[in-house]
């Protein structure tokens, strides 16, 4: 278990593993179309895009969130 604090660092870490996972399997199927040894290449482009996704979705976060606010009524 990890302290409380560290939770918006595991959840991006978490949601940009599975995003990146399901972005990369599709872009690449769509892209190649190749099917003997897809599971190998696509963990490869998956792990170059999980390197990117992560650092960009902590980054990206914050903005977001306060692109949401100021579209919302709160209540």
């Amino acid at each position: 278990m990890i302290p409380a604090r560290y939770a918006p660092i595991a959840f991006g870490f978490f949601l940009s593993g599975m995003m990146s996972l399901i972005v990369s399997g599709i872009s690449m199927l769509r892209a190649t179309e190749v099917w003997e040894g897809f599971v190998t290449i696509w963990m490869g482009a998956w792990l170059t895009s999980w390197a990117v996704a992560f650092p960009v979705v902590l980054f990206v976060a914050p903005l977001a969130r306060r692109l949401v606010a100021r579209m919302t009524i709160p209540g």
